[in-house]
């Protein structure tokens, strides 16, 4: 082990540097390996006309497949749409989780199996979840319609291929799958406001909304922004939960960005193109991710 003397000795900081790398090297590793390398080779692979199936010797075209993506309309909807989608995902899910956080955090009987039952749909896996709203939705047998026809409110819709519905009904199911870790991490917060700062506040006659605004909120808010925006970077790369339930359809309405990439890979076997795709999306999470580390540092909280 290395002493505070030894490393002040000459040399002594070059063997404690090793000694640092070798210590990180094992949690360094598997990031290099998925993570920094699949980047590197999918920015690669994006400067070139890759293709499935091809015969001749896939050739440098540098950006020429950006290039393309500019004018690419399909493309720059798909966007548009996720941007919908993440946004409309990420605002009610927060509303709703702080709702919930602030009732969890009460003195409730059954409070410890209430908690519980809230981070079920959070050990889903996202293909299960929907299958299980497919089946929700479904047009002729699905929980929904049936209700809807007891209550006497029409003979039933096709939420998930009607052009009007299909977005919407696939922002519930996002909302409804990530409302617990956004419950969780709100929770957690709570938990760090000191209950004497809202005993003297009540003392002093503040109602419960200016409880909220002067004590909890103040204290709450570096993990609600840290939340927030790390909710909207998972929505906007969001892919298994809508390929289940639309595959993208109908007519391209649930069509996420992830979904566009996907098809042009694995559909049409344009894999410089798709590769592309992607390293735009890194490129805008990028940009959000230093947005909100920037905010953050601005306004003297850690990142």
């Amino acid at each position: 082990m290395t002493s505070v003397a030894d490393v002040r000795r000459p040399g002594g900081r070059r063997a404690a540097g090793r000694s640092a790398w070798f210590l990180v090297l094992p949690a360094l590793i598997p990031i290099l390996l998925f993570s920094v390398g699949p980047l590197l080779y999918g920015v690669l692979l994006a400067l070139t006309d890759a293709q499935s199936g091809r015969t001749q010797a896939t050739r440098w075209i540098g950006a020429l497949n950006f290039r393309d993506l500019v004018h690419d309309t399909l493309f720059w909807e798909s966007f548009r749409i996720g941007l919908v989608w993440a946004a409309g995902v990420t605002v009610p899910q927060f509303l709703l989780a702080l709702g919930l956080a602030l009732l969890l955090s009460q003195d409730l009987r059954l409070r410890g199996l209430v908690r519980a039952l809230a981070i079920v749909p959070w050990a889903m896996p996202e293909v299960v979840v929907g299958i299980m709203w497919r089946l929700v939705y479904n047009p002729d047998a699905g929980i929904l319609n049936e209700t809807l026809r007891d209550l006497g409110l029409g003979d039933g819709h096709d939420w998930l291929g009607a052009l009007a519905t299909a977005l919407p009904a696939v922002i519930v199911v996002g909302v409804w799958a990530g409302l617990p870790q956004t419950t969780v991490a709100l929770l957690a917060g709570l938990q760090n406001v000191p209950r004497e700062l809202h005993e003297a506040a009540a003392v002093d006659g503040a109602g419960a909304w200016r409880r909220f605004r002067a004590v909890t909120w103040p204290a709450l808010r570096p993990v609600a922004l840290a939340i927030t925006a790390l909710n909207l970077i998972w929505n906007l790369n969001s892919f298994a939960l809508v390929y289940v339930l639309t595959s993208g359809g109908p007519g391209g309405k649930t069509r996420l960005p992830s979904l566009f990439a996907y098809e042009e890979a694995f559909r049409y076997g344009q894999f410089g193109y798709a590769a592309a795709m992607g390293c735009v999306l890194v490129a805008v999470v990028s940009v959000l991710l230093a947005v909100f580390l920037a905010g953050r540092l601005r306004g003297g909280a850690p990142a």
